[in-house]
């Protein structure tokens, strides 16, 4: 890829995450300076949601650019989160993309005393299975902890969504489309469970479930 065609693709992923980031906080998915996006580049570097940035009024050119180890190579410091980001790409050399929010249902699933931890939500339906699967509990680190890091890249290669326990959802996807589809799954799928918690709802079985996931490959 030549630095022309380079920088080209560089810019329309910076204008696609400042798109998407303002659609979630457009509609209540994030909120104040909450939430993180980052995007993997084919040189190995990142593009990064900067600190204390709002995902509704995100300046394209002012994006965090890493390379390949971290280190800022232009535009504002990244998210204080980075680790977090860092950690699901360590283990996911497959992912392209990284969204993180503070999303309501999500973080109210998170809380809650009961869900089993192994697996948060349970299969009721099809697009959460294929678009998010299996949702393993990280218990509670207080925020920039590097312990949840390790926490999060200890489940980050057998899952591609992590929910962190009274804090949200970390989200894994091929590319920032997949990633944005799969984290707005995630907040739907957690309203229904709220909204059927005590309701013992019928959810797929195991089969359906194993069918979808050998037909429907996340990434």
């Amino acid at each position: 890829m030549s630095v022309h065609v380079r920088h080209h693709h560089q810019n329309s992923l910076r204008e696609q995450i400042s798109t998407l980031g303002k659609s979630l906080f457009d509609r209540g998915l994030t909120m104040g300076s909450s939430g993180n996006i980052s995007v993997r580049l084919d040189d190995g570097g990142w593009l990064m949601t900067p600190t204390n940035a709002c995902l509704g009024r995100l300046d394209p050119a002012r994006i965090s650019h890493l390379d390949d180890n971290g280190q800022l190579l232009g535009g504002d410091k990244p998210t204080k989160e980075q680790f977090l980001h860092m950690a699901m790409y360590a283990e996911r050399p497959q992912s392209g993309a990284i969204v993180h929010l503070h999303s309501t249902h999500s973080v109210a699933v998170s809380c809650l005393p009961d869900v089993n931890p192994c697996d948060c939500i349970p299969p009721l339906t099809a697009y959460y299975v294929m678009r998010v699967g299996k949702l393993p509990l990280v218990p509670y680190h207080i925020p920039g902890d590097p312990k949840l890091g390790e926490a999060v890249r200890g489940l980050a290669g057998k899952h591609s969504a992590v929910l962190l326990a009274n804090h949200g959802p970390v989200v894994a996807g091929k590319n920032l489309e997949a990633a944005v589809y799969a984290t707005e799954e995630l907040e739907e799928t957690a309203k229904l469970f709220l909204l059927l918690r005590g309701e013992n709802p019928r959810g797929l079985t195991p089969e359906q479930v194993a069918e979808l996931e050998a037909r429907f490959p996340r990434d």
